[in-house]
């Protein structure tokens, strides 16, 4: 797992912020840098709107730079998550940004779904289901809301557009874990 670095999290995240108001025609402050955005990496960005989503977007294998995948992966959150409009100038002044920077990938070998189940760590494996071409992807986050491991599965299964009971033999799972960045939420005078 990555070490936890507070000025690369500064630089994702001024990156992603940066980029949403760019988008929307406003003004931002310059982004910060860091030496880590030109090697390639994969992050996701979640944004949150008082407390809830409002996009997810983000790149499961390092295919370009970490500025560029933050960058394009904001604006994809912002504008292009299919279950929600896109977002607009009015919201973003309340817009809370969270950057998850995650490790390689690693599949796992199971006999079973119970197997499979047993080897997962809630609250630190994000986790890929794959079925031939179908996957899905929760980040290790969603143990928050799903912290029982079926229903974590199930659930990811449904994302992938599949029945929650649905066990196959070409079933494959990886794991990954995150760093993760967020804002801290605007203070309330």
């Amino acid at each position: 797992m990555p070490t936890t670095d507070a000025a690369l999290g500064h630089a994702l995240l001024s990156h992603a912020r940066k980029a949403i108001a760019d988008a929307l025609g406003l003004s931002a402050p310059g982004a910060a840098d860091h030496p880590r955005l030109a090697r390639r990496g994969a992050c996701f960005v979640t944004l949150t709107l008082d407390g809830a989503l409002r996009g997810c977007i983000g790149s499961l294998n390092a295919h370009r730079t970490l500025g560029v995948d933050v960058v394009e992966n904001a604006r994809a959150a912002a504008f292009s998550d299919p279950r929600f409009e896109p977002l607009t100038a009015a919201e973003f002044g309340h817009l809370r940004i969270e950057v998850s920077l995650l490790t390689e990938a690693d599949f796992i070998q199971f006999r079973d779904e119970a197997d499979a189940l047993a080897q997962l760590r809630p609250g630190i494996d994000g986790v890929i289901f794959f079925n031939g071409c179908q996957k899905a992807t929760f980040l290790p986050q969603v143990w928050d809301q799903l912290p029982d491991k079926a229903r974590f599965m199930a659930a990811l299964k449904q994302k992938a557009r599949l029945p929650a009971d649905f066990w196959g033999p070409n079933v494959m799972i990886a794991t990954y874990q995150v760093d993760k960045w967020h804002e801290e939420p605007a203070s309330k005078e």
